[in-house]
């Protein structure tokens, strides 16, 4: 349709959105599908941080990373990419993956759906009512018939440390939008974007350092997948440090070195620091107030995704805290989308566990590739996290170097393969396997974890030989002894 500054009069309509990333997209599309007019509400580029910060570049710039470390492991390949990466090429591609930071094909998509785009920035002004606040300071107002959704997603954080304004630290946006390598880059925080940046820049010529605050990488995972991780890089060249806290930044010259201290009085100069601990909620500066929420809080909700205490206001993606995954945020509009259309139209809801209208997965079937050489993935419950709920468990493991697809796709392949054994009900609970070219490996298990598949029944789905896959067969075999 158009945007807010050439949109007709019209203000109602039966969902209005706001935020127009993965999320929000879907939940207009899921909207428009059931024939109700909506609206969507964008302060930046439609996409979201997906599209031009996050997933995209992201992937852009960690695939000739892995591609290259995959190569050097196959025979009659590996001295043919033994030399350096093409930078600017990695880079340029990763410009064309982000769209070059123009949305026009992500609003002509919108606009194909059916739905109204507004150009500003939404706030809520009571119950079932936005306020667009255009670029050009006009303001125009929304009602929502039926629904209004939040999908604003979450922004990185970074702590407030002495010298941490003039030494203007990256956070993941500029770490996949960056036009060239930094010679020396420290990195704090070893989660899933910790370990990606420390991949990628380490590969395209930055000297490398992660410091974490605990003991090891990727801490949601189980623990062998961030040893795996940190082996790589290390051997890669990157230094990991841990069991340290940053204390404070100097960077008295706006084009010159950060000196990071340390806790341990130890100083590092680096020519950028990154920090990667933690998001928190867009929802600062959205008008929570007026309807009796507080402004920068994450949003509880059921597994509808329908805000506790209203029976209009959805919040869905990484602003409810579930799942903080674009794949999630866009299942979750999905089930939202659904709910939304069912109680529009007065029809029955299926909000049982694994129903039409439950987002069921956020709790126990959540999926998650780290694209780091080697790649790791995971779904489900870790072991320790089947404990502390209370599950009786058992942890089968098994080698995947020792699977002979894994030999195959690379000499000296080293990963491992988990899976958690529900006991009482003999069904997985989670999977986690870690090594060269599994992230395709996930979704079986995530349909076995999704779908309560029992172990008989896991014995009749018959891995293809020689595939990694095959480890299926070897951890079944493993838990049947």
């Amino acid at each position: 349709m158009t945007d807010a500054g050439k949109n007709s009069e019209r203000s109602a309509y039966d969902v209005v959105v706001i935020g127009a990333g993965p999320v929000g997209e879907n939940v207009a599309d899921r909207a428009r599908a059931a024939g109700l007019s909506t609206a969507v509400v964008e302060s930046e580029l439609v996409g979201g941080e997906c599209s031009y910060w996050a997933c995209m570049p992201s992937k852009a710039l960690l695939r000739p990373v892995v591609a290259r470390a995959d190569a050097r492991r196959v025979p009659g390949l590996s001295a043919a990419v033994q030399g350096p990466l093409d930078v600017e090429a990695v880079l340029a591609h990763r410009d064309e993956e982000a769209s070059h930071w123009k949305d026009d094909g992500q609003v002509a998509w919108l606009e194909s759906v059916g739905a109204d785009v507004h150009r500003g920035t939404g706030r809520l002004t009571g119950p079932r009512e936005v306020t667009v606040t255009a670029p050009d300071g006009t303001e125009h107002r929304l009602t929502a018939r039926h629904a209004v959704a939040v999908c604003t997603g979450s922004r990185a954080v970074v702590p407030s440390l002495p010298g941490v304004e003039e030494a203007r630290p990256w956070t993941s946006r500029e770490a996949t939008s960056a036009k060239e390598a930094p010679g020396r880059l420290v990195i704090v925080g070893g989660g899933v974007v910790g370990v990606e940046m420390a991949t990628v820049w380490q590969a395209l010529g930055s000297e490398v350092t992660l410091l974490i605050r605990g003991s090891g990488l990727l801490p949601k995972m189980e623990p062998f997948a961030g040893e795996l991780v940190a082996d790589a890089l290390t051997e890669a060249g990157a230094r990991i440090r841990t069991g340290v806290s940053v204390t404070a930044l100097r960077r008295p010259a706006p084009d010159g070195p950060v000196t990071v201290e340390l806790d341990d009085g130890d100083r590092i100069e680096a020519d950028e620091i990154l920090f990667a601990t933690g998001r928190a909620p867009r929802t600062d500066d959205l008008g929570l107030e007026t309807i009796g929420l507080e402004p920068g809080s994450w949003l509880t909700v059921d597994d509808s995704c329908r805000v506790e205490g209203t029976d209009w206001l959805y919040a869905v993606g990484d602003v409810n805290h579930r799942a903080l995954l674009t794949h999630q945020g866009k299942y979750q509009a999905r089930i939202a989308g659904a709910v939304i259309a069912a109680r529009t139209g007065k029809t029955p809801l299926d909000t049982a566990p694994w129903g039409a209208h439950a987002a069921t997965a956020d709790h126990g079937a959540v999926p998650q590739v780290v694209f780091t050489d080697p790649e790791a993935a995971s779904v489900g419950l870790t072991l320790a996290e089947a404990e502390r709920a209370g599950h009786r468990v058992r942890a089968v493991d098994h080698d995947l170097a020792a699977v002979a697809g894994s030999g195959l796709y690379a000499d000296g392949y080293r990963g491992r393969a988990r899976m958690i054994v529900d006991l009482d009900r003999e069904i997985l609970l989670g999977v986690t396997f870690v090594g060269p070219g599994i992230g395709e490996l996930l979704h079986s298990a995530t349909i076995a974890v999704a779908g309560e598949v029992p172990i008989a029944r896991l014995w009749h789905a018959v891995p293809a030989y020689p595939t990694i896959s095959e480890v299926w067969l070897r951890l079944l075999e493993a838990f049947r002894g």
